[in-house]
């Protein structure tokens, strides 16, 4: 499948809300964790089939803030999967030339968790091939508002303007303001929602849904998505005409 990939024309960023790993687990008649534990593979065959392709941006929506209202055992198995995971997995993030980076309201976090992160990031820090971004914690509308109530603070003590506030400047006080837009999200699991995911950031992104429980999700699935995006004409606003006449 890869090999039908126009690598031209592939995305630079790929966001990917991974979900159904429970709905996996439930139909076979396993515990939801093995559901979450399964999903870390398809975790690191993804950033495998991402590396292979050129992709140079990947985030993940590992863990959002409405999630912490999922029952306490369930929280603690997913908080202790993150450390597993990530001892297990920076081995071949260094092999592969993959850098970790993770976005969200680290604070509530466990400290063994943010641990293993901080040392995980250190690690890959110089790593150039692919810069793969674990969203942990994460709410598109807690961001949206942490970077407001910033801006806000700039501007009563004077290092900013309000004139000064422009799209390109909100953008430099989100999480994601050292990576680019993506270009493509890709939801697994057969829901059809955002989930308040990168709702800024995905203004122009082409949307993949796929019926797929991320457990099953893996590199053929994710060639699979990035063919049917290089099907898509993207205008940003324009017409076909003004595209191809440009």
């Amino acid at each position: 499948m890869s090999e039908q990939i126009d690598t031209q024309r592939f995305p630079q960023h790929v966001a990917i809300i991974m979900d159904g790993n429970g709905r996996w687990a439930q139909q076979r008649e396993f515990d939801r964790y093995e559901g979450h534990r399964e999903g870390v593979v398809s975790v690191r065959k993804v950033v495998e089939a991402a590396v292979e392709i050129g992709v140079k941006y990947l985030t993940l929506y590992t863990f959002s803030n409405e999630n912490w209202n999922r029952p306490q055992s369930e929280v603690d198995a997913l908080m202790e999967l993150v450390v597993i995971a990530v001892q297990r997995e920076t081995e071949d993030l260094m092999k592969n030339g993959v850098s970790l980076r993770v976005i969200g309201d680290l604070s509530r976090l466990p400290q063994n968790a943010r641990d293993n992160l901080q040392e995980c990031i250190r690690q890959t820090a110089t790593n150039t091939v692919l810069v793969l971004t674990l969203a942990l914690s994460y709410s598109s509308r807690w961001e949206i508002a942490n970077a407001a109530r910033t801006i806000a603070g700039e501007v009563l003590n004077g290092r900013l303007a309000v004139d000064d506030v422009t799209e390109e400047v909100f953008h430099n006080f989100l999480c994601t303001k050292e990576m680019p837009d993506p270009d493509l999200l890709i939801r697994t699991g057969g829901e059809r929602r955002m989930s308040n995911y990168l709702l800024w950031q995905l203004a122009y992104a082409e949307l993949y849904f796929t019926d797929i429980h991320w457990p099953d999700f893996r590199a053929e699935q994710f060639y699979e998505a990035i063919a049917d995006f290089q099907t898509r004409e993207r205008r940003f606003g324009k017409t076909s005409e003004q595209l191809y006449t440009e």
